[in-house]
């Protein structure tokens, strides 16, 4: 899953970089979601983008009759690019990297649960850490969660980094459980 992973990161950013200097962040990461709307409400779009028995020129021509209205050159080259290297299973893949990275021009949302209210400094500080790691501008959500008894967890898009008193007392638990008494 990790080499699925780098080959979407690429394909993504390759994208983007056209997009740029083309039609723009904006329109494209707008067109990605358009035409992914378009896939999910005709399935039968991508099995003809799967079916081997139709040649190259032919799912052109069907995404240039699809994809034509409203939407840039961009995103029709990219479509027949993932097409020829036989990459359109990631098409959906590189949309939600990519919404997920430039939405919001560029900040991601970050939700900081805890369990007491934080002094700001420390806030301030894991903010810091978060950013610098991150290599992005956050916008950084603050959750009041009794839950977790204590200790914080932190919530960027489908990652949690989990440092709470109830995670840690779950492992525990799970560990003591597995451990057999002889």
């Amino acid at each position: 899953m990790i080499k699925n992973k780098v080959i979407v990161n690429r394909y993504a950013e390759a994208f983007m970089s056209l997009a740029r200097e083309g039609c723009g962040i904006e329109k494209a990461l707008e067109d990605l979601v358009g035409v992914r709307s378009v896939i999910r409400d005709n399935p039968g779009f991508a099995e003809l983008m799967y079916n081997p028995e139709i040649s190259y020129i032919e799912k052109c021509a069907v995404i240039d009759a699809a994809i034509r209205d409203g939407f840039c050159d961009d995103i029709r080259n990219f479509l027949k690019l993932l097409v020829d290297k036989k990459r359109f299973d990631i098409f959906m893949d590189v949309v939600e990297y990519l919404r997920a990275k430039y939405a919001h021009h560029g900040q991601i949302d970050v939700l900081l649960k805890t369990a007491f209210p934080l002094d700001l400094d420390l806030i301030k500080r894991i903010e810091g850490v978060l950013k610098k790691r991150l290599e992005r501008d956050l916008r950084f959500y603050i959750d009041l969660d009794g839950s977790l008894l204590g200790g914080v967890q932190v919530v960027v898009g489908n990652t949690v980094i989990d440092g709470s008193v109830s995670k840690r007392l779950s492992e525990l638990k799970e560990k003591l459980i597995a451990v057999s008494i002889e």
